[in-house]
């Protein structure tokens, strides 16, 4: 497609968050014109972000999309390696789970300031304009028109930390059958901390009291690193969000319009790939304007038949912990497939490993027995009764 055709070609990203923010910053490399619409207020600007104070995980996949844009080494700058989960017991015991070898780790990183970041560098762009407090009404993709209404709102919001008194470069996790609470690290000397826990068991916390038998019984020892007061204050401080899982059939209509990010593949947040299968997207639709030479009726069609195996694997393979898709960029569908492959060859494995043993048992028990073996084989008798110490003396030698 000729360049100036591409001059001529406006983009309308809807949605200002991580995913939206790099995806502008990548259509604008190709000269697009781009309007981004956010319905919240500049974060750059706000005295307080509404919304997740909560910290991510990048892996891979996130900072190689990040590095098509140039973007990764600042980000990773401003993370704090995890090298590991750190477990805690309920008895208060602490095992740690490396991630993978020692030169392998993933970053905590603060979703507020990596937002800001990638605004900053959308906005680098000429071809980028910003439109804040404007949320979509209505979208006529056959036409390629939108309807936006401007938003005024009050914000207020508090972020919740923990001064370091734990180790710095881990995951830090408290498992609890159906709820859990986790801490990464942030770089100002600091925890970012979220409980996940099912909506009846939150709706029992009704008092202070409650919060704390409540933290006493399942998180005894994340009492004195928070402290009673201030556990208290931010535990009532905002509502509970629900989580949501989201799979789509199709991610493309005609050659219009997109779906990226959380609005195509929303997951529950329990295997960390939610952003950096966001930042993937980009990066893959980015990959495949290559290949169709900026075509997007052909770059869109392509870009859901290759991402929609992925996303459901993805949203399937949050709830186990596998190592290929942290450190490489493996995709999500053959990662699931090589799970399955794996288990059934562990299965396989077990079958022929105790059959082995078996075998193995029952020659050694045989030719330790007796000079002749299968005496006892036809009167099992003898032997089970132990009525001879000759017996006794063959059995147990």
């Amino acid at each position: 497609m000729d360049s100036s055709v591409i001059q001529r070609k406006k983009v309308a990203v809807i949605g200002g968050g991580l995913v939206g923010s790099l995806q502008a910053c990548f259509l604008a490399k190709r000269n697009f014109q781009i309007d981004v619409y956010e319905a919240r207020e500049d974060p750059r600007v706000a005295d307080f972000t509404r919304g997740r104070s909560i910290n991510l995980a990048l892996s891979h996949r996130g900072r190689q999309a990040l590095k098509a844009v140039g973007l990764e080494d600042q980000i990773v700058s401003q993370g704090i390696p995890m090298r590991a989960r750190m477990i805690h017991s309920l008895s208060g015991k602490k095992s740690a789970v490396p991630y993978g070898t020692k030169s392998q780790y993933i970053l905590s990183v603060s979703r507020e300031n990596l937002n800001k970041d990638l605004l900053t560098a959308a906005e680098k762009y000429p071809s980028v304009k910003m439109h804040f407090n404007h949320k979509l009404l209505k979208c006529n993709p056959e036409e390629g028109m939108i309807t936006v209404c401007y938003i005024i709102a009050l914000i207020n919001h508090i972020f919740f930390f923990l001064q370091y008194a734990m180790e710095p470069n881990y995951l830090h996790i408290w498992p609890r059958n159906t709820f859990m609470m986790i801490a990464l690290p942030n770089m100002s000397k600091s925890f970012t901390c979220t409980l996940f826990m099912p909506f009846d068991e939150y709706d029992k916390l009704v008092t202070s009291n409650d919060v704390i038998d409540f933290f006493q019984k399942y998180f005894p020892d994340a009492i004195p690193l928070i402290g009673e007061k201030l556990l208290v204050q931010d535990f009532f401080l905002l509502p509970a969000q629900p989580m949501i899982s989201v799979k789509c059939s199709s991610f493309h209509f005609q050659s219009h319009c997109v779906l990226l990010g959380d609005a195509a593949h929303a997951i529950v947040p329990f295997f960390g790939q939610g952003m950096n299968a966001g930042f993937e997207d980009c990066l893959v639709f980015d990959e495949l304007m290559d290949k169709f030479n900026n075509d997007l009726s052909l770059c869109l069609p392509a870009f859901s038949r290759l991402r929609i195996p992925d996303s459901h694997a993805i949203s399937d393979l949050s709830m186990y912990n596998y190592i290929e898709v942290s450190f490489s960029r493996i995709r999500y569908h053959e990662a699931v497939q090589h799970w399955h492959w794996q288990k059934k060859v562990i299965y396989k494995g077990l079958f022929f490993l105790g059959s082995l043993i078996a075998i193995s048992s029952t020659y050694l028990l045989m030719h330790y027995m007796s000079p002749r073996p299968f005496h006892y084989l036809r009167r099992p008798w003898n032997w089970i009764a132990m009525d001879s110490l000759e017996q006794i003396y063959l059995i147990s030698r």
